[in-house]
């Protein structure tokens, strides 16, 4: 299974997130609470996929995103947000994301993105 890295600014979210990527058998080797950490634990880690949350303080998702590309265009980030609006997906793919999940999240949505998204 994948080796992720949760990237939002809620430790709550973080968490919840974590649990159901556990429980459908994935690896969580680090977690991050704005897109400038994120960036940095991506060139650390080098996660299989990078869950990422869209409204963070400092560096936000769509920003995170186009940064972790810049380092390896094959990064596979999967946005995580609860504005669901049109104009956030569409930023958000343009921006070099994946797929798109909105929260609250459901566990299956979760693990079905993760793994449309690995492959």
């Amino acid at each position: 299974m994948a080796k992720i890295l949760v990237v939002d600014d809620a430790a709550f979210m973080r968490m919840m997130l974590k649990d159901m990527l556990v429980k459908g058998g994935h690896e969580i080797i680090g977690e991050a609470e704005n897109g400038a950490v994120a960036l940095a634990k991506f060139k650390e880690l080098r996660p299989d996929l990078v869950t990422m949350d869209i409204t963070m303080p400092e560096m936000d998702g769509i920003e995170a995103v186009k940064e972790i590309r810049k380092v390896d265009p094959a990064a596979k980030v999967v946005m995580c947000s609860a504005m669901g609006q049109q104009s956030m997906v569409v930023q958000a793919i343009q921006a070099g994301a994946r797929d798109f999940i909105v929260k609250p999240f459901q566990g299956d949505r979760v693990l079905e993105s993760i793994s449309k998204v690995i492959g």
